[in-house]
């Protein structure tokens, strides 16, 4: 699964929103986007489960895949999503 942390007003999350769009089209994935500005249980989940308490964004946009572990931070290039989501480079442990 691909996940998408964003706050609703961020405006480096709004510029990678038409990316995330149209990685979607382009692989016919899905990104599960997770608002965390303004809904607790998001904000919750990402620190709790995937940003392990700040220590490897501190905040948004933050891009999750959990089934290589690897993670992106902040704004990136589009061949940098879609070689993250594809299971090729980004941050892992």
């Amino acid at each position: 699964m691909l996940l998408f942390f964003h706050g609703r007003e961020c405006e480096h999350c709004l510029k990678m929103s038409p990316l995330v769009t149209e990685l979607e089209r382009e692989l016919s994935v899905t990104v599960d986007r997770k608002e965390t500005w303004h809904d607790e249980h998001n904000a919750r989940l990402l620190v709790e489960e995937y940003d392990v308490e700040g220590k490897r964004c501190g905040g948004v946009p933050f891009f999750f895949n959990t089934e290589t572990k690897q993670w992106l931070c902040g704004e990136v290039e589009y061949a940098d999503l879609k070689r993250w989501a594809s299971g090729g480079s980004g941050h892992a442990e």
